[in-house]
């Protein structure tokens, strides 16, 4: 139950900062907006790791260093998003780009790459992702 409730809450957080940081690019800036929301993150983070960090960042040295490309897919994101939101529009860019997502954890699970257990993607999932797919051309399709 609170994986549903933290997934649902960092979807509605994530369509916040779609919005926010396009509309903050639009005034200052694509890469001066993600110096602001990278290094805001960092700050955050940084006090985060002092009072409740557990681990251990000497540990780093020991993961396969492709997992250290999360920063940078961060930014990609970033810019993905905000440029999305201001050509589609915030309800049509989310909806792709859950489509996206949904069939990107597919194939990682379905070949179980990057350590992803390898799970079966049956019809029945296909036939999600095809409704997800049709709802957004009915979502986008103009009746006259």
């Amino acid at each position: 139950m609170m994986g549903i409730i933290f997934s649902i809450i960092a979807g509605a957080l994530m369509s916040f900062q779609g919005i926010f940081n396009t509309k903050l690019s639009d005034k200052i800036g694509l890469w001066e907006t993600n110096t602001i929301v990278q290094g805001s993150a960092f700050i955050l983070t940084l006090i985060a790791v002092f009072f409740f960090g557990k681990g251990s960042f000497k540990e780093v040295r020991d993961v396969n260093k492709i997992y250290l490309l999360g920063g940078v897919l961060g930014v990609l994101i970033i810019l993905t998003v905000m440029i999305g939101m201001r050509n589609l529009g915030p309800t049509y860019a989310v909806a792709i780009i859950l489509v996206a997502q949904l069939l990107t954890a597919a194939i990682l699970e379905a070949f179980g790459l990057f350590g992803v257990a390898k799970t079966r993607f049956s019809f029945n999932e296909v036939l999600g992702v095809l409704v997800m797919i049709a709802g957004i051309v009915i979502f986008k399709w103009r009746f006259h």
